[in-house]
């Protein structure tokens, strides 16, 4: 006969995570276990201090506010738990007694459910294991924790997950019988070994240690072209110092390598460095039989594309590499680097080809500046251009001349990047655009207008430009700029509370009872802006307080709150929690962007499932925290 009453409870828990990653039988044997029970309003079920129970927790009906307590022994709601939501999870992790208060704020319904039973599902099902890892973290404020991340704790012992390796993270195979010659050796001895051994490198090497390697690249630069002899030696053509990684280095660790450094072959040793033997050799042939749907590849054509319509293509390949990396769950870290050398190069090669498509060659030195999302290297998605153009300083006579050249290559380039799929910026905030292809002087006079005016609109832009990023030309003219932004904001305390004060002009998103603060009238009328709401937060949260410490050369998100987690350690632990949050949503935009098909910018609520917004309820928490401290610091109150 069937157990109705259980029947009842497993079509709820079936609709909420992590009960609805497992399967059928094993759900309804739970539900058979569990014990329901009601509170009326105020009632504790459990408190800080008191032994764990037998049971964790999750609300069928009603809320729990759970509780911290602070060393006046006063109560302070940390979190707000409705229908759906699991709480009490300390007894899977933790011998302890309970950290936190858990107190009904209404009449409640409230399901217990039995570890003895659950528990072995728990540590057999790593996708439920880590759902309830991360929500454990939540409610200990701490969603980065390394504490008890991947243990769920038996009565003896503690057992670890086991993670499925990532296919980009795995270790690519290196070639053990590679060819070495010395120094000395002529170049056609080499030649004559590596059409021998079939090969296409050589690994130069004096007692065993890699000094130089030659490819057949190199063969088709000096020597057919005819600039040396076949009897000189290799060491007059090889590519030196060798970049070497110990084994083991991974099939991203390789991509990056190659990009970073433009070459096609890794040296393996065995410290990682030149100054010990070399065991072998990864080449980029490696890689593209490793991975079908190399970035290496995609990079490679991009530098050899002869058109725009070409690049456009090849954004829709990186896009789906994009898919991908997502569906397998490769670190955001990973994703955003190769995101940004792959669109970076795109809009390195689309300047190249609008300057060679000039009338005449450059008249001064120039740089291109990306700014926003992809100067902070956190573009994933196609979104609005945002960049800038700064000169040389030329002569007053030369001055709009010279403008002119570099307004007529910024409508070229910006027009083909709208091409291929970058949108025109609403606002104009583009090279294109007088007000922003300036020359060295007069950008810095702009930026000191900006920082002693302090008017709304001037602190927008400021917050606009100081996360720029050279994509194309001269780096001396935009270090320049970076060294005089640092140097008018020494000491500029009004300014940097001015910035704090817009910083806050995005509370945390969550409104009363934790219900989400959605739009209100216009064409988004009730989707949920994550950019506004919480992207942005963040970034300027951390470009606020990195500015304070005036470190350079750091524009990305998370890179900053890592920066800031090494240089303040007692707010360590906020810090990196706003690292993984950034991570996080920027993510989750990507994943809703590819879904739609759009920007990935407004969300319907109601297309999201209950694990969805209890991540995006964890990240929200961190902005109020942050928000608070920078409230605190900088004697500021809500920008309103």
């Amino acid at each position: 006969m069937t157990n109705t009453i259980a029947a009842r409870i497993a079509d709820f828990l079936s609709d909420y995570p992590p009960f609805s990653l497992l399967e059928k039988k094993q759900l309804y044997s739970i539900a058979a276990e569990v014990r329901v029970n009601y509170y009326e309003q105020g009632k504790a079920i459990f408190l800080k201090g008191e032994k764990v129970h037998e049971y964790f927790y999750i609300v069928h009906k009603g809320a729990v506010d759970l509780q911290k307590v602070n060393e006046k022994e006063e109560p302070e709601t940390i979190d707000k738990c409705d229908e759906g939501d699991v709480f009490g999870l300390r007894p899977l992790f933790a011998k302890e007694n309970y950290q936190i208060n858990a107190i009904t704020d209404e009449e409640s319904i409230i399901y217990a459910i039995p570890l003895k039973e659950f528990k072995p599902l728990a540590i057999s099902n790593s996708q439920v294991g880590n759902f309830l890892m991360e929500s454990f973290a939540s409610n200990t404020r701490n969603p980065y924790s390394t504490e008890h991340r991947g243990k769920l704790f038996t009565e003896d012992e503690e057992i670890s997950f086991k993670q499925e390796a990532l296919f980009d993270l795995q270790p690519i195979p290196m070639v053990k019988k590679m060819v070495t010659v010395s120094p000395e050796t002529s170049i056609q001895e080499a030649a004559t070994l590596m059409s021998e051994k079939r090969v296409g490198s050589v690994i130069v090497v004096e007692d065993d240690k890699p000094v130089g390697i030659l490819t057949d690249l190199d063969f088709r630069e000096f020597i057919g072209t005819g600039k040396l002899s076949i009897d000189c030696a290799v060491n007059k053509i090889m590519n030196s110092p060798v970049i070497c990684y110990s084994k083991g280095i991974t099939i991203a660790q390789a991509q990056l390598t190659m990009m970073k450094h433009d070459i096609n072959h890794i040296c393996i040793t065995k410290d990682g460095t030149p100054n010990t033997k070399v065991k072998g050799i990864v080449s980029e042939h490696d890689l593209m039989v490793s991975q079908g749907n190399n970035p290496s590849v995609l990079m490679k054509a991009i530098k050899r594309a002869r058109s725009t319509k070409k690049l456009k293509k090849i954004r829709s390949k990186i896009l789906f590499l994009l898919q991908g990396y997502l569906k397998n769950n490769i670190p955001l870290t990973h994703i955003s680097k190769i995101m940004f050398e792959l669109n970076d190069a795109t809009i390195k090669r689309t300047i190249k080809r609008c300057v060679d498509k000039m009338e005449g060659p450059p008249p001064v030195n120039f740089a291109w500046m990306s700014l926003g999302s992809q100067g902070r290297k956190e573009q994933l998605l196609h979104t609005d251009q945002d960049n800038a153009l700064v000169f040389a300083d030329v002569p007053e006579e030369k001055l709009e001349e010279t403008r002119a050249y570099y307004l007529k290559l910024a409508t070229k380039v910006t027009k083909r990047l709208n091409i291929i799929g970058y949108e025109f910026c609403p606002a104009e905030m583009m090279a294109r655009n007088p007000k922003y292809c300036l020359s060295l002087s007069e950008w810095k006079d702009q930026f000191s207008r900006w920082v002693t005016t302090s008017g709304s609109e001037e602190i927008l832009l400021c917050q606009i430009f100081f996360d720029f990023d050279i994509s194309y030309g001269d780096v001396k003219l935009t270090n320049s700029i970076s060294d005089h932004v640092f140097e008018i904001l020494k000491g500029n305390r009004h300014f940097l509370n001015s910035l704090a004060a817009q910083a806050l002009r995005n509370p945390s998103p969550l409104g009363f009872f934790r219900q989400f603060l959605v739009e209100q009238d216009g064409e988004k009328k009730d989707l949920f802006d994550i950019k506004k709401r919480g992207i942005m937060p963040l970034t300027d949260a951390g470009r606020l307080l990195i500015l304070e410490y005036r470190v350079k050369n750091i524009s990305n998100t998370a890179e900053r709150f890592e920066k800031l987690a090494q240089l303040e350690p007692k707010n360590k632990e906020l810090y990196l929690a706003c690292a993984y949050s950034s991570k996080a949503l920027i993510k989750f935009r990507t994943k809703q962007g590819l879904k739609n098909k759009d920007s990935g910018r407004f969300i319907n609520l109601e297309d999201l499932g209950k694990e969805d917004k209890v991540k995006l309820k964890r990240c929200f928490k961190t902005i109020k925290e942050i928000q608070e401290l920078i409230k605190l610091r900088f004697e500021v109150t809500y920008y309103i």
